[in-house]
């Protein structure tokens, strides 16, 4: 008798251009705004806008070569598949692809603490319990389903934009203006300040750290040749507009000198609000970071079954439940290393170094496109972009990792 194997459980391509914005918006525009505007405004004084501008145009080269590469290689571990491609290495294959899937890990760690911290005050249990609750909370739902995973994480993102938007809203229109005038934000052209800038666009790219992101969903995608170029490009524009117009709103509303100093900074748009906003606010800062945890946690998941199913780790990672048809090992393990990391580490000493790595990334990214490129003739079943973008990539992700180091 001749035995069928049955084939491989696959991941499910559901995912279409609305929902795979507001992923790559929640990924982005996550918990990271919430706390760096005080930080930036330290580091630029009224300048901030500008420094969240700066990043905006050091990320933007790269995101266009993450648009093509996603398109030629629709695959989960997309940073991973990508420098595979480029290098025909496998030792930097599965370095970068640990690399992605750490600084997610790393990412959501921390964001479950900051998660947990919020939600103390709120309901009077232990943080290190409550860290817990939101990462097994996060991992249930990220076995659910893909669809579901994004469209829990899409709702999330709405009030978390939502929030965004009050904050803007409210620092215009309702609170008093004793921050920086408008006329004081823009910056001359040459001067000491743009040193300060410089420093402060590299607390602003963590904000945009996330993008990225969306390339580890790809082969979850609808008709990715289509979806993945314009879902990349309009969460950056959204993402760059929120962050600029949230920047100024803040700035226009609180003074400098106290913004700069809390690790709270839209809060103080509200200081003169009823109770009721602020603690409305307040609940939708928990929401924000905790979306924060999903995301990450469905990225990194991704990158580790991406991995094993190209054979770079063991084929274990690979396995996907036959009803929910998600990577349910990768996700358990994920989640496992998450809860350690919250309970032992310092976590705010290793996320220090989240962009480092991301940006050690980009560079590889781009150089692997480069090679690509100039190797492989061009086909008309991608996405293209000009040669000079991934060169413009890999010197300004150089640019602000020397930055980094300074």
């Amino acid at each position: 008798m001749t035995t069928i194997e049955a084939e491989p459980q696959k991941l499910r391509r559901s995912l279409n251009t609305p929902l795979l914005i507001l992923y790559g918006l929640g990924v982005t525009v996550g918990a990271g705004i919430y706390v760096l505007i005080g930080a930036t405004a330290g580091q630029a004084g009224p300048y901030a806008p500008i420094a969240f501008l700066v990043a905006a145009a050091v990320v933007a080269f790269t995101a266009f070569s993450y648009a093509e590469l996603s398109t030629r290689y629709p695959v989960s571990a997309g940073e991973a598949a990508y420098v595979e491609a480029g290098f025909q290495r496998n030792w930097l294959t599965v370095l970068v692809g640990l690399s992605v899937a750490a600084s997610g890990i790393i990412s959501a760690s921390a964001v479950s603490i900051g998660a947990a911290s919020y939600l103390h005050p709120l309901t009077g249990i232990a943080e290190p319990i409550l860290t817990i609750g939101v990462v097994g909370l996060m991992a249930l739902i990220a076995l659910w389903g893909i669809t579901q995973s994004v469209v829990v994480a899409a709702v999330i993102t709405v009030i978390e934009i939502s929030g965004l938007l009050f904050v803007i809203y409210w620092g215009f229109g309702e609170a008093d203006p004793a921050g920086v005038p408008f006329t004081e934000m823009l910056p001359d052209l040459s001067g000491p300040h743009w040193a300060g800038i410089g420093a402060a666009s590299l607390l602003a790219f963590f904000a945009f750290v996330g993008f990225e992101d969306m390339a580890n969903v790809a082969e979850e995608v609808k008709d990715p040749t289509q979806t993945m170029p314009k879902a990349i490009i309009w969460t950056l524009v959204l993402a760059t507009l929120i962050y600029v117009a949230t920047t100024t709103a803040v700035l226009f509303a609180v003074p400098l000198e106290k913004l700069a100093l809390s690790d709270a900074p839209l809060a103080l748009v509200f200081e003169d609000a009823s109770p009721r906003i602020q603690q409305g606010f307040g609940a939708i800062a928990v929401v924000a970071t905790v979306n924060g945890v999903l995301i990450q946690m469905i990225m990194a998941s991704r990158v580790l079954y991406g991995l094993a199913d190209r054979g770079h780790l063991p084929a274990v990672f690979a396995r996907v439940a036959p009803r929910f048809q998600t990577p349910v090992i990768a996700t358990l393990c994920v989640a496992a290393i998450i809860m350690v990391l919250t309970q032992t580490l310092p976590i705010e000493a290793l996320a220090e170094r989240t962009s480092q790595v991301v940006l050690a990334v980009f560079i590889l990214v781009n150089l692997a496109l480069i090679r690509l490129k100039h190797r492989d003739p061009p086909t008309m079943n991608y996405y293209r972009v000009p040669v000079i973008v991934p060169y413009l990539g890999v010197a300004a992700s150089l640019l602000l990792f020397g930055t980094s180091l300074l």
